[in-house]
């Protein structure tokens, strides 16, 4: 049974049968905003543009890595940020690409976003992972994620195409405290002794550009 995880939860990555997790993936999925027309007469599909994003850090704090939408390309507007990519230099984590617009005919029961991870195959002077969400600033949505019909993080054994274990979930488009909060701090993978654990973050801000949170990540939740 998969965990459901609550704000500031640590968890071991360890399953049922005693065996560690190492190799899985990280996914966020969420539904498009049906937005009702005048008088409820009719309605219409509004796309949702989230964005997954992880940094990665070695022991003292420092940015090492990163893996964000290529789609942002800060070096083109001089905020001293590389631009996007979907993968690590190592090759250990992977991200399947941008989605632009949610699920728009109902969960499809797959993410729209993922991280693949292999943690045999991680940079061993990483030492944390930090995992973050934004709602992108576009002029299709510009609400928070308590306006996202339904919006959760997970941690799975499988591929991109096919879930075969879940082995812990956070609901973000449930909490109280996401009103009004457009940037969340997902969590953390990060090593103690030689394993690895998760820590279950789940701090919201309204942070207006994915440039804000990365920011609070390098400042606030590197160590």
């Amino acid at each position: 049974m998969a965990i459901r995880l609550e704000k500031g939860q640590r968890i071991n990555l360890e399953k049922n049968n005693g065996s560690k997790l190492t190799q899985f993936c990280v996914g966020c999925n969420w539904g498009a905003v049906t937005k009702k027309a005048f008088f409820g007469l009719s309605s219409s599909v509004v796309d949702v543009d989230l964005d997954l994003s992880c940094l990665l850090f070695d022991a003292e704090g420092k940015p090492i890595d990163h893996i964000y939408s290529p789609l942002y390309r800060f070096g083109d507007r001089n905020v001293g940020l590389p631009n996007g990519k979907l993968d690590t230099f190592d090759r250990a984590l992977h991200h399947t690409g941008d989605d632009l617009t949610g699920d728009t005919g109902g969960d499809d029961g797959l993410d729209n976003e993922i991280i693949t991870v292999d943690l045999n195959r991680i940079n061993p002077n990483v030492n944390s992972i930090v995992f973050f969400l934004n709602i992108y600033n576009n002029e299709d949505y510009s609400g928070d994620f308590s306006g996202i019909p339904y919006a959760y993080i997970r941690m799975y054994e499988g591929t991109p195409t096919k879930v075969k274990e879940v082995f812990a979930q956070y609901d973000v488009s449930t909490k109280t405290d996401c009103v009004g909060m457009r940037g969340l701090i997902l969590g953390k993978l990060y090593r103690r002794n030689g394993e690895w654990k998760f820590n279950a973050i789940g701090d919201a801000f309204p942070d207006k550009s994915i440039v804000n949170t990365i920011a609070r990540v390098i400042k606030d939740y590197s160590r």
